[in-house]
């Protein structure tokens, strides 16, 4: 089972934050054939250029009301390849929350999480529970957790949709496990 629990510092991010704001096109999309690691580099770059060199791994994101609107531009990828363990919000747009869900990034909604927290102070986050404790000013609030029977929950603990679908493809038999190739 995949990592449930985690624990880092908080980068704050306020509300409304677009797909467009979070992997800017014009550094990404414009280059054919940018690998994970390059476009990386250029998350957050619209609103923070310096952002990407000094995520450490295990940091947390934390997003305010309607994170990740706008294109269905996968956000999450490059985030999760900096070290973001976890990403808490008020709320997610439905496409966004799928971006994050599929890449097997741990994404919960967690209403108040915008007072409950300030940039630079930690985080301890069950995933499981919901349970979100404010490691610096020693308070509790709580996220919503997804159900641990929900393809939600499973497809993030199996670190993504692909491994999901694949799980799934050797489980039923249509395809061997030595020719399941990872991405």
């Amino acid at each position: 089972m995949a990592e449930t629990v985690f624990e880092g510092k908080v980068w704050k991010f306020g509300d409304k934050v677009s797909t467009d704001l979070m992997v800017p096109g014009a550094y990404v999309l414009a280059k054919r054939g940018i690998t994970d690691e390059e476009a990386a580099q250029y998350a957050m770059h619209a609103n923070r250029p310096d952002w990407a060199a000094q995520v450490q791994k295990g940091d947390i994101v934390v997003g305010g009301v309607n994170f990740a609107c706008g294109s269905s531009r996968n956000w999450a990828r490059p985030v999760q390849v900096l070290g973001i363990s976890v990403v808490l919000a008020e709320s997610v747009s439905r496409i966004g929350l799928r971006n994050g869900i599929n890449t097997g990034l741990p994404t919960l909604v967690c209403p108040g999480i915008s007072k409950f927290v300030e940039e630079g102070e930690r985080l301890k986050v069950n995933i499981i529970t919901g349970e979100v404790v404010n490691l610096t000013r020693e308070t509790t609030i709580q996220a919503q957790a997804w159900p641990q029977d929900s393809p939600p929950f499973q497809i993030m603990m199996a670190g993504g949709f692909n491994n999901y679908f694949r799980q799934r493809l050797i489980e039923t038999g249509k395809i061997k496990p030595e020719t399941a190739k990872v991405s």
